[in-house]
């Protein structure tokens, strides 16, 4: 009879703490990330009741929702996010709520930092500082396309200019050129000498183009250098007048609209970055204005042999795996799912099974009581009888 009340004694704590589990679960159900628990029962030796002997975290994904948050991000498959505090302890978490803090990505719940690998492969934070605006790139080259019309030998001469050729240089200052196109048809029949002139009208290159019988740009007269005066010395940028042979450039021809353009190769000013995004792969990517775009850090991912035995260590964070057993990576990688920006993966909590759960809690817990019930019963009887004997 003893014996009966102790054990019943150990199904109410059991089945109490495995309620305490499974409440816990429910109270979840909303936070993105999290991993349901499950209570293992397990007998103790020689008939003496049952204890709780361990928890274990449910594998399954949850629900991804689309958040349109940037910084928000799920993994599609298999991975945790790699998380550390201050102190360098490391977490591991499924919930991608992130945001940027001092231009360090972070949790947004717990502040912890989120880890990634930087351009040289090393795991380090995930910092944007070096990419809130786009250096200047100086100009190097410049392209004239169109048709100039040819001049006959003896007329006289004519001019034709492509005015507002935007240049920049290495800080990011801007250059108007100007190229001006005068026929020198009385000198070499089907040539041109070329003219550059900055913004002050004056003369920074000079040069001289030249068209074969079907109008296009002969060898050794297919482009003219510029020399720009900038901070430390000079510029040179290059007018590419089109392929020797080709008509991808300049043209000579009769019968055609005369419409010489000017377009600028590369080079920009100091660009602000205008938005950023996450890719599948994980990579973080900035978008600036001129739809320039460089590619940032990539978020960094960690797996398990066995994730059941993961702990929970607050909220929608989990802790314990180890070297042995972890297993570090890049999403779109090996076992890695890939990341879905702008999206959260919710709670794995299925509110059915719980409901399900606690009513088998319910029903042990209200027979282990019954149990203890009757013993105690059994004793006073016991007792009663001794006292009338």
């Amino acid at each position: 009879m003893f014996q009966a009340l102790f054990n019943s004694l150990s199904g109410l704590f059991s089945f109490s703490r495995s309620l305490n589990t499974v409440s816990n679960n429910i109270t979840n159900m909303n936070t993105p990330g999290f991993r349901g628990s499950d209570s293992y029962f397990a007998n103790l030796s020689n008939g003496r009741g049952t204890h709780i002997d361990s928890e274990g975290l449910r594998t399954t994904p949850g629900e991804i929702r689309q958040t349109r948050n940037a910084t928000d991000l799920a993994i599609e498959g298999d991975g945790f996010f790699i998380l550390t505090n201050e102190e360098g302890d490391v977490f591991y978490s499924r919930a991608g709520q992130f945001v940027f803090k001092d231009d360090i990505l972070v949790d947004a719940v717990s502040g912890h930092r989120v880890m990634g690998y930087d351009s040289s492969g090393r795991l380090t934070t995930i910092d944007r500082s070096d990419y809130r605006s786009l250096p200047a790139l100086a100009t190097t080259g410049v392209h004239i396309r169109g048709n100039i019309l040819p001049v006959a030998a003896g007329a006289p001469a004519v001019t034709t200019n492509v005015n507002g050729i935007s240049v920049f240089d290495a800080a990011g200052g801007t250059h108007v050129l100007t190229a001006t196109f005068t026929s020198n048809s009385a000198v070499t029949p089907g040539s041109y000498l070329v003219t550059i002139t900055n913004a002050a009208g004056v003369t920074v290159g000079t040069g001289e183009v030249r068209f074969d019988a079907a109008g296009s740009p002969i060898a050794g007269f297919s482009s003219v250098t510029a020399n720009l005066s900038v901070a430390g010395g000079t510029q040179a940028v290059t007018f590419n007048l089109g392929t020797p042979g080709m008509r991808d450039g300049m043209t000579s021809n009769e019968g055609m609209q005369a419409n010489l353009t000017g377009s600028v190769d590369d080079g920009h000013g100091i660009l602000a970055l205008m938005d950023m995004r996450f890719d599948e792969e994980g990579v973080l990517q900035f978008a600036y204005s001129q739809s320039e775009e460089r590619s940032g850090p990539r978020i960094a991912l960690a797996g398990f042999s066995n994730e059941s035995e993961m702990l929970l260590a607050g909220g929608r964070l989990v802790s314990g795996g180890t070297a042995a057993n972890r297993e570090l990576g890049r999403p779109g990688e090996g076992r890695f799912g890939k990341i879905a920006g702008g999206h959260l993966e919710m709670s794995n909590v299925n509110l059915t099974q719980e409901f399900a759960d606690m009513i088998i809690i319910q029903r042990g817990y209200q027979a282990s009581s019954r149990v203890m019930s009757v013993s105690n019963e059994m004793l006073e009887q016991l007792y009663n009888s001794t006292r009338g004997g």
